[in-house]
């Protein structure tokens, strides 16, 4: 597996991370936390050394399962959690008080059996703290040696720059895929110029992109997906246009749409590590594959071309939640 570095901080990941939140959250029934372990241990041993999980994935269970996981190659891996949810409840609010950030982390090392967390992201902007306590306080927390890197999830320019000026970010981690390229304009000219990486979830559109997903899809009442408007029936088959085009491109290079979608994101910056996430080996080995897969000038042309010509139907989360993005 190919290494990158995020921007400026020195903090090298395998190129390709992995985005562990649907082994015990958000996407229907979980596996067991046997079969979570034993998904976990095939990354580690095919490469990956950047993981991606959060107090909020469960709650709780699933850096249960990465601390239960990764104990015997922590020495070999970076681990990325995420504090900023009142009480780990996404339905609850927002909650970045320092005294809850310590508390988090505090927490979230117990769980994740270590002794320093080595990426922790604010979750999503909190309106009600300013950003300079925020970062003051992973500075802080990283003086101590429980942190050694500040992250920020869903940020716009003005939080990230304000935060910089405190503790300088290692990374940004926002949504962003063949199918959501807002960062494009209000984010990533940001970063490259502060030397800040960029991590993007949902890679493959949460599925979406990787063709498995049709309108005819019937999601569990218990899968996220499920409330959200770019999911609706209508929606999707309207999308179904640019899962089209991507299979084409990527029948022409013997390769699979979902390697296509992640092959795009790395071409994008070498400073740009995306994390998908699977509950499934095929599917991993599928994705990691994807590092090796060098994408031409025609290749991105045609891709280019393919997006210009489709109009993505479907906003991306419902109302409430859009009120806890991009700030």
């Amino acid at each position: 597996m190919q290494t990158r570095i995020l921007g400026n901080s020195g903090l090298r990941v395998s190129a390709l991370g992995l985005g562990c939140m649907g082994l015990s959250h958000a996407y229907g029934t979980a596996p067991q936390v046997s079969d979570g372990v034993a998904l976990l241990h095939a990354a580690v041993e095919r490469g990956v050394t950047f993981f991606d999980t959060a107090e909020v994935y469960g709650p709780f269970r699933n850096e249960e399962l990465l601390g239960q996981a990764l104990a015997p190659y922590r020495d070999q891996v970076v681990i990325a959690t995420k504090f900023g949810f009142k009480e780990a409840n996404a339905d609850l609010g927002l909650d970045s008080r320092p005294e809850n950030i310590r508390a988090v982390c505090e927490a979230s090392l117990q769980r994740l059996r270590t002794d320093r967390i080595d990426l922790f992201y604010q979750h999503r902007v909190d309106p009600n703290v300013p950003i300079e306590d925020v970062a003051g306080t992973v500075k802080d927390l990283i003086a101590e040696g429980k942190v050694k890197h500040f992250g920020l999830s869903e940020a716009g320019e003005t939080s990230i720059r304000r935060a910089h000026a405190v503790q300088p970010v290692a990374a940004l981690q926002s949504e962003y895929s063949l199918w959501w390229r807002e960062p494009e304009q209000s984010v990533l000219p940001v970063l490259e110029e502060l030397g800040i990486g960029f991590v993007p979830f949902s890679p493959l559109g949460r599925g979406f992109l990787t063709g498995a997903i049709t309108a005819d899809t019937e999601f569990a009442p218990t899968d996220f997906r499920s409330s959200l408007p770019r999911f609706a029936v209508e929606a999707r088959r309207a999308n179904q246009a640019l899962v089209e085009a991507i299979g084409a491109i990527a029948a022409a290079r013997q390769a699979t749409p979902a390697q296509v979608a992640l092959a795009w994101l790395l071409a994008r910056n070498p400073w740009i590590v995306p994390i998908p996430g699977t509950t499934k080996l095929h599917r991993l080995e599928e994705n990691l594959a994807a590092a090796e897969l060098v994408l031409h000038e025609a290749d991105l042309q045609q891709i280019a071309a393919a997006l210009d010509g489709i109009a993505i139907v479907g906003d991306r989360y419902n109302a409430e939640r859009q009120k806890q993005v991009t700030r």
